[in-house]
This record gives C-alpha cells, sequence and structure tokens, in this order.
C-alpha cells in the first residue's frame, strides 16, 4: 500500500496548508488545515477535511467494512449500516486520540443482535487494522442500534 501527500500551497486551492493524498489505488483526497485567525498564512482556509479527521474516517470505513462482510457471511439480511464515530484527543502535541466512541446503526431482516455484538467485536479485535492501531493510545468503546426492517 502507497499514498503521495504533496503541499498544494496556493496552487489552485486558495489555501496555504492545502494538500492532495494520491493513493496507489487511484484515487486522489484532498486536506486542508484548520483556519488561523491570528497569522492567516499559516492556517488552512477549511477547505477540506483535516488530517487527522481522514483518519478518524478511514477507521470508520475499515470497522463497518468489517461489520457488513461479517453480517453478509454469516448469511444476515444487512439493508444499511452507519457508524458515528466522536473522539477526543491530547490537549499537547502530539495530540493523539484519547477516546473513541463508534455508534453503529445497523438496518436488515431479523438479524439478532447477538450477531452484531459479534460483527463489532471481530472488526475490533482481528480485522480492522486501523483501529487495532489507535487502541495503542485511545479508549475505544462502541454502541449500536439495531433497526429491523
Amino acid at each position: 500500500m502507497e499514498c503521495t501527500v504533496s503541499w498544494t500551497g496556493n496552487a489552485g486551492t486558495g489555501s496555504p496548508m492545502g494538500f492532495v493524498a494520491e493513493t496507489g489505488s487511484g484515487h486522489v483526497l484532498a486536506m486542508d488545515g484548520a483556519p488561523d485567525e491570528a497569522k492567516p498564512e499559516i492556517g488552512g482556509r477549511n477547505l477540506a477535511p483535516r488530517p487527522m479527521e481522514t483518519l478518524l474516517a478511514g477507521t470508520g470505513g475499515c470497522t463497518a467494512y468489517d461489520v457488513v462482510l461479517i453480517l453478509k457471511r454469516g448469511r444476515h439480511q444487512v439493508h444499511r449500516c452507519s457508524v458515528k464515530l466522536t473522539s477526543e484527543r491530547a490537549e499537547k502535541d502530539p495530540k493523539v486520540f484519547t477516546k473513541i466512541h463508534m455508534h453503529f446503526t445497523v438496518a436488515g431482516k431479523g438479524i439478532p443482535a447477538a450477531a452484531i455484538e459479534r460483527a463489532i467485536s471481530l472488526s475490533h479485535d482481528t480485522y480492522c487494522s486501523a483501529s487495532v492501531m489507535l487502541a495503542k493510545t485511545a479508549t475505544i468503546t462502541t454502541s449500536f442500534d439495531l433497526i429491523d426492517v
């Protein structure tokens, strides 16, 4: 796996702290920094997600992917799955994530709650490398809602 992240400066982004990531799979992701009112020349313009937001989003994508795949392999009828991540970061540099809560909403027909609990647990303990990695600095908790459709 590889990724090249390039600083765009002011070149077409309108932000002195804009970056573009080009992934090994051929996709492009823009990132930007937070505005700095005291020093606008060094701050971002809030034109794209911040790098730590993309890390959190990637973790959500990793674990949601696992949960859906595990449920489908168990022959459960999954219609929708989403996960809302909320986090806290350390106050001092490096401002690592210290707490992450993931709330899943799974909709499907006749899915037992135990199957969802198992899928979430397998993701966090075995399959989702992003959440396993973040668990080195953050306490990760989970919850879920099941919607029977």
